[in-house]
Parts: C-alpha cells; structure tokens; sequence
C-alpha cells in the first residue's frame, strides 16, 4: 500500500545481536513492506546526520537488546539528543519499548528500573479517555474494555514528559503517549510483535523469563502469551495517518 515510504530504524544493539535483523523483519511484518524500504542506524556508535534523517519519512526506534535508559553509558546522552531533534523538528517518528522509555526521558519526564513492574509476554492494555478519542488509538476501542499487546520490559516511564498526552496503560505502567501537535507516538508495548515473533525473541532468554516471571518457560508460553490483532494494526495506521497528512495528529 505504501511502498515507496521511507523508513529509519534507530537501532540500540551490539553488532552481533541476531534480534537487530529480526527487528527489521518485524518492523516489514507489522507495516506491510519490503525490509528494503527500512534503513538501520545504530545510536551506540553516534547520532544520525540530518542528511540521514532528511532522507527518509518515518523513524521507528524499537527494543535495545542489551541496553537500557535506566543503566545509562556513555552512548545514552547522545541518542536522548537525537530523540529531542525528532522531537523539535516534528519528525514523523514511532517509538515503541526502548524508544517509548527514550523519548520520555529525552523530553523530561522519568524513567526508572521497577522489576515489581516489569512485564513480559501479553498484556491487557487499557485505554485513557484521551486514547479513545485519538485518531490512531481510538479504533483500538472495538476490543473491547481492553486490547492485547506483546511487551517485555523492566524499565518503566515513571513519569511523562511535560505537555505528552497520555493515552494507554496497564494495571502496572503507562504503556502510550503522544505529543499534540506533532506526529510522534510512543508505545511500551512493542506493536511490531505479534506472539510469533515475540517468542522468536524470548526463547533466547529463558532465564530472563523465570527471574521475570517466575514460570519455566513452556508454562509461560502457555499462559502468559497470546494473540493481539488490535495492537498488530497500530503501525500501518500510523503510517496512514502520517502519509495522508491527518490534520488530527
């Protein structure tokens, strides 16, 4: 459908993580496009040139891998100065998991480690009032008092950045925000996985999942995973809204 976009994937992994060409496929999945339209740049070796950033349509930012905002390093001061240009510029920009937890701390607000929040698997997600009357999160209303979505994280936005509206959450954490004004939306949960592909991604890590979860793996493939239709739709609506130059955004 729109297969002349332009996309930058901003990447936080080490140069042998298998995952960083898995994103990319789930990245092509979740937006009906060929991997070829995606490029990959990677924030732990610099920033973006505005040439780079100028060259394409959207940025999708997703997971890190063995990053995080919380522990910091030395790379992390300059991918929160990417994320404020993208901010500043009204960069068409998605940003979910890593990006979400980025894009909050970059802007001001706060990220903190909380594994007594941490969730892993697929997780009921609620929309705010100001979520249903989005125009790339309200159709999420028609499942219902909830939606499904794949995630994995122990980081957790603690607090949004000043002027962000939020629009989704979990019993736990907030899971969506935007900022008004500007094409930028931010997710906890990852929309680019459905449970395939979330489960290509944590079978690599079964003692990650018993510290997390504290179920074997198996057990927790069977409990904790499922479908999530509504959430597999977000990015591809997205990329309508931004490409069609929705005034609602």
């Amino acid at each position: 459908m729109f297969d002349t976009v332009r996309y930058l994937l901003l990447q936080v992994r080490n140069a042998d993580d298998p995952m960083a060409g898995h994103e990319v496929e789930c990245f092509a999945r979740a937006l009906r496009c060929a991997p070829e339209q995606i490029r990959e740049f990677d924030l732990i070796a610099g920033s973006p040139s505005e040439a780079q950033l100028d060259a394409v349509d959207i940025v999708l930012l997703g997971g890190s891998g063995d990053y995080c905002v919380s522990r910091g390093g030395a790379w992390l001061d300059p991918a929160l100065e990417t994320m404020r240009r993208l901010h500043e510029a009204s960069t068409p920009t998605f940003a979910s998991c890593w990006g979400f937890q980025a894009m909050a701390q970059a802007l001001g607000g706060r990220v903190i480690a909380d594994p007594l929040r941490a969730e892993v698997g697929t997780h009921e997600v609620y929309l705010t009032d100001r979520g249903r009357e989005d125009p790339l999160f309200g159709p999420m209303a028609a499942a219902g008092e909830f939606f499904p979505a794949q995630m994995g994280h122990e980081d957790v936005v603690d607090r949004l950045p000043d002027g962000a509206v939020l629009l989704a959450k979990t019993r736990l954490s907030n899971q969506a925000f935007y900022f008004p004004g500007k094409p930028i939306y931010c997710t906890q949960f990852h929309p680019e996985l459905d449970r395939e592909k979330l489960l290509d991604r944590l079978r690599k890590y079964p003692a990650y999942i018993e510290r997390i979860t504290g179920m074997p793996y198996d057990e927790f493939v069977e409990k904790q995973t499922g479908e999530s239709s509504h959430a597999d739709a977000l990015l591809l609506r997205f990329v309508k809204l931004v490409m069609n130059g929705s005034q609602a955004i």
